[in-house]
């Protein structure tokens, strides 16, 4: 008789697979960018129309895994066979509302400005590669994010919470790892963010904190690192008491990324203000 995974097993093994795509297309993005030799606009074309499709292939492949990854774990959990929900290539590919080739073009400007500011050249290319590898990620995140906003929605999901991976998790998402979030709202991202998305057993409320022990975990680490800056180079603000601290996190409409998780203070823009 063949072993049946556990649903820890599953989150792990989505974790993992989703990671490996996310990281082929940066790195391949990354070296499509360093190895142009020249950024001029024909080049900066050439780059766009090498790095775009890839960038798309790869969020269809994390959406199809997201997908599977959610009725294998409602499998496992319920004991009834649950077959994945359909992707939609132009639902996973177009959520930041604001064509491909005009993002992928933002690493240039980025590269443009450090020059105009007096960077050197070196220095200037590796801005606009670092700009580009986050835009791949984020593009990634945002495929996960909504393939899994449609699968629970149509299998009648109301809350869900996330997973934490231990590759990119800051304080943001270690604080709101302990809290449930309306599938509506599924996932408050944030630039670099790489959690996954588990489950709330459709047709109950557990109320807001789901882990208040390890809410304290992460109040007594903070404190520890009273006036620091967590690994996502965001300040925490030692000056808030511990029944405050998850007041500091809140959810703000982004205006490509759609809910976006933040500390309350900081302030987004729209499209308009991206480029």
């Amino acid at each position: 008789m063949l072993a049946v995974a556990t649903p820890e097993q599953v989150i792990v093994g989505y974790n993992d697979a989703v990671h490996a795509v996310r990281q082929r297309v940066e790195t391949f993005a990354r070296l499509a960018w360093l190895g142009a030799g020249s950024w001029r606009d024909a080049d900066i074309d050439r780059l766009v129309r090498l790095i775009v499709p890839r960038v798309q292939a790869g969020q269809v492949l994390t959406a199809q895994l997201t997908s599977a990854y959610l009725a294998s774990l409602e499998t496992v959990r319920t004991g009834e066979r649950v077959a994945p929900a359909l992707v939609s290539r132009d639902v996973v590919t177009t959520a930041r509302g604001v064509p491909a080739e005009d993002v992928y073009r933002r690493p240039a400007v980025t590269m443009y400005t450090a020059l105009s500011n007096g960077a050197q050249v070196k220095d200037a290319i590796e801005q606009g590669v670092n700009r580009l590898v986050s835009l791949v990620g984020t593009d990634h995140q945002l495929a996960k994010t909504s393939q899994a906003r449609s699968s629970l929605t149509g299998r009648g999901f109301t809350y869900m919470r996330r997973t934490l991976t231990g590759r990119e998790n800051c304080a943001l998402c270690a604080i709101a790892s302990t809290q449930r979030y309306r599938v509506q709202n599924l996932m408050p991202i944030h630039p670099g963010c790489d959690c996954g998305v588990d489950t709330v057993e459709a047709g109950s409320d557990p109320g807001q904190v789901l882990e208040p022990e390890r809410l304290e975990t992460i109040h007594a680490a903070i404190e520890n690192e009273f006036g620091g800056t967590d690994r996502g180079a965001r300040y925490l603000d030692g000056g808030n008491s511990r029944s405050d601290l998850l007041d500091l996190v809140t959810v703000h409409e982004h205006g490509e990324y759609g809910p976006t998780l933040a500390w309350r203070e900081q302030h987004f823009t729209g499209p308009d203000a991206l480029n």
